[in-house]
């Protein structure tokens, strides 16, 4: 049986000359290299108390919805600006080169709920930090963040302010 990580096609010098390209899309088109991403990400949850799974757009919901159907729960959409239809909350968070901002609807965190984040991905740790100020905005308490990789070398573990992070695989370097 393969690991995680033989399904992840690593890109030299992509965006930019010396960054390794993580990328997803080998591991979504194998039917194996899914199946074992979301039971991995699924085992690393198993004793995490949590009332909703939340994930950012668009990579997000990919992992976050099968976790959501598994445990019973709920999923929220986090996306970008101007893509909810209904009253939102926003944050606005810096990025390598400029800036982004993500919005959650007004409604979809209830005060006091223990809130799931799921994403494909962590880097810099800005999108993950900004996705907690807005849970925390509306008054949920987030639990943990699972994540299918985390490039170490970025330290954006460094910017969750104690919230739990779990990584099914962890790449030391960019």
């Amino acid at each position: 049986m393969k690991k995680l990580e033989e399904y992840v096609r690593s890109i030299p010098d992509f965006p930019e000359p010396g960054i390794i390209f993580r990328d997803i899309t080998s591991v979504l088109q194998d039917a194996d290299g899914l199946h074992l991403a979301i039971d991995t990400m699924q085992d690393l949850i198993k004793d995490m108390d949590f009332d909703v799974v939340v994930g950012p757009e668009s990579r997000g919901f990919i992992f976050g919805t099968p976790l959501a159907y598994i445990n019973h729960k709920p999923f929220v959409l986090i996306r970008k600006k101007g893509k909810l239809p209904c009253e939102t909350v926003a944050k606005s968070y810096d990025l390598e080169y400029g800036q982004a901002t993500i919005e959650i609807h007004k409604d979809a965190i209830k005060p006091g709920q223990k809130v799931l984040i799921v994403d494909d991905l962590i880097a810099t740790g800005g999108t993950t930090k900004a996705m907690i100020e807005l849970i925390e905005e509306l008054g949920g308490k987030v639990s943990g963040v699972v994540v299918l990789m985390e490039l170490a070398g970025l330290k954006g573990r460094d910017k969750l302010d104690g919230v739990e992070l779990k990584s099914a695989i962890i790449y030391p370097g960019k």
